[in-house]
């Protein structure tokens, strides 16, 4: 069955980094888009970033973009995302997502604190 997990959240102070990993097993990771979303709480799951299944092509929220890098390393079956210049507005619960078929799988998410 398909799974996803995120490791690599934590607490950082603003302006610092992250390294978001999502591994992923029982499907052909290499065949299929991945995307990152995240939920802030009270807020709706919101889109931050989606690489194709060739790593060819990506995509951007507009307000992560140009701070937030997402990679993919098909060999290990795993995506990641670079997250530099942190700000306290991107506080959330980090998952990572494939849809395959009709259906849209997620992690667990992993919790990104950006506090001083």
């Amino acid at each position: 069955q398909v799974q996803l997990v995120e490791s690599g959240g934590g607490l950082v102070q603003p302006g610092g980094s992250l390294r978001l990993s999502c591994a992923a097993s029982g499907f052909t990771f290499s065949n299929y888009t991945m995307s990152w979303y995240r939920q802030a709480p009270g807020k709706e799951r919101e889109l931050v970033a989606s690489i194709s299944s060739t790593g060819g092509s990506t995509g951007y929220a507009v307000s992560v973009k140009g701070r937030f890098t997402i990679s993919r390393d098909n060999a290990r079956n795993t995506v990641f995302l670079q997250m530099n210049s942190l700000k306290v507005e991107d506080t959330a619960v980090y998952y990572c997502n494939v849809r395959r078929n009709t259906n849209a799988y997620w992690g667990q998410g992993t919790q990104v604190t950006v506090s001083s």
